[in-house]
């Protein structure tokens, strides 16, 4: 049988077809860093001779977007910028854990499991949703508190903001100023963005709703079940790079 010149056999097949992708729904700029990026992530991982059979793994997971944001996040919160340094943020504040739409956000297949790994002993005892009818299940109701804090995806990691006094306000339907997303948001939703198109054909790169991730946790379904559930359709992660982008979150002032 003739191999599918299609599929990527080895990491510098796998680069070559990164490199002719794109990320559906970032902006020019954001797809031209996702491109850096990535490569340099392939690039080190075929000089240090990982497999691509395990490589293309941890892609479609959402592996590779995770360490690649972790790594741009922990690099820049070393001299970190004034937004960061005025942060209003506070343990129990958790009005941007009040989740409109019921979606509560785009994650990857790796952060479900490790949400729902995390919440699943807890399946039964009261959540957020004791608090506030649209809240984050992990929330602890009385301290409000977040019970998978070590286990919270890149969304959760990636807000802030300089106005607690807002967050409230915005939390009842208000558009006060003052809170958002880290700029590192959307270099992580572009790289998985690229990352999809470039394993088009030989892995499925799915994405989640982290509300119905957490709750089905809670509700005590099993880990399978729950992703079936939770998975959102091919566009969300499309939707969710263009209205990042239409935001502004990518912005000087907003990026670490």
């Amino acid at each position: 049988m003739q191999p599918d010149p299609k599929r990527p056999t080895g990491l510098a097949a796998l680069r070559a077809r990164a490199a002719a992708a794109r990320a559906r729904g970032a902006s020019r700029a954001a797809d031209d860093r996702a491109h850096r990026l990535l490569d340099a992530y392939l690039a080190t991982a075929e000089a240090h001779g990982r497999p691509a059979r395990e490589v293309i793994a941890d892609m479609a997971r959402g592996e590779t977007a995770w360490q690649i944001a972790l790594a741009l996040r922990d690099q820049a919160l070393a001299q970190p910028p004034a937004i960061v340094q005025n942060a209003a943020c506070a343990e129990g504040c958790a009005f941007c854990c009040i989740l409109e739409g019921g979606d509560g956000g785009t994650i990857t297949e790796a952060e479900a499991t490790r949400l729902h790994t995390a919440l699943a002993p807890l399946a039964g005892q009261p959540d957020g949703r004791a608090w506030h009818s649209d809240a984050c299940p992990a929330l602890d109701p009385a301290t409000r508190r977040c019970r998978a804090y070590d286990a919270r995806p890149m969304i959760c990691r990636s807000f802030l903001s300089t106005d607690a006094a807002a967050c409230e306000a915005n939390a009842a339907g208000g558009t006060a100023g003052g809170a958002g997303l880290l700029g590192t948001h959307v270099d992580y939703l572009a790289v998985h963005a690229l990352i999809r198109e470039t394993l088009k054909g030989t892995a499925r790169v799915a994405t989640y709703s982290l509300a119905r991730t957490a709750a089905a946790a809670i509700d005590g379904t099993g880990l399978a079940e729950s992703l079936d559930a939770a998975r959102q359709p091919p566009k969300a992660l499309e939707t969710a790079c263009r209205d990042l982008t239409r935001a502004g979150a990518g912005k000087p002032a907003a990026r670490v």
